[in-house]
């Protein structure tokens, strides 16, 4: 009788604990959405779209999951800015953005990467889903926050990102970088 007491209430603490520690991990993560639901987020709250276009064998993809978006900071700026959206670039499905469709994720990364295929790309579209840039490459956190927040402040329309790296970005971002 002892046992089973003492077993259970083991397997309600580690669930308990296993239950709290998600919850906080989720908080610090990316809330990633499908690319159809950015296209309908944007029309009722218009914010730049960030488009992780991956592949289920790219290593590099895993690395920055890992690792970039998984950071506190980075996490923060991209939920608060930017609909981010998770694109695996090999999908079979068809897809369908408004009036456009594509007959699977490859037709629609070919536009989106510009015929570059290369993995992680990070895609950056405006507040009317239109290009800014994709980003070939593995970036860090640091390297990743200072572009998500020269492209976020819009300081790219008329700043040169070398001198807001230098400038604008360590005096307005210096306490907010990633560690």
């Amino acid at each position: 009788m002892k046992t089973k007491v003492l077993v259970s209430l083991l397997f309600i603490s580690l669930s308990f604990s296993n239950g709290f520690s998600q919850e906080v991990e989720s908080k610090s993560k990316i809330k990633w959405l499908t690319i159809n639901q950015a296209f309908e987020a944007i029309k009722k709250e218009p914010r730049k779209i960030l488009i992780d276009v991956y592949t289920d064998w790219c290593g590099w993809c895993k690395v920055m999951d890992k690792n970039t978006f998984s950071n506190d900071r980075v996490a923060e700026y991209v939920n608060k800015n930017y609909y981010a959206v998770k694109f695996n670039a090999e999908q079979k499905e068809e897809i369908t953005l408004g009036e456009k469709k594509y007959a699977n994720g490859s037709a629609l990364a070919q536009e989106l990467l510009n015929g570059q295929m290369s993995y992680p790309t990070i895609v950056y579209l405006d507040e009317k889903f239109n290009m800014i840039q994709p980003i070939p490459g593995y970036q860090d956190a640091k390297a990743f926050h200072a572009v998500i927040t020269f492209l976020g402040t819009n300081a790219f329309k008329n700043e040169d990102f070398d001198k807001f790296k230098k400038e604008t970005y360590q005096k307005k971002f210096k306490d907010k970088m990633p560690l």
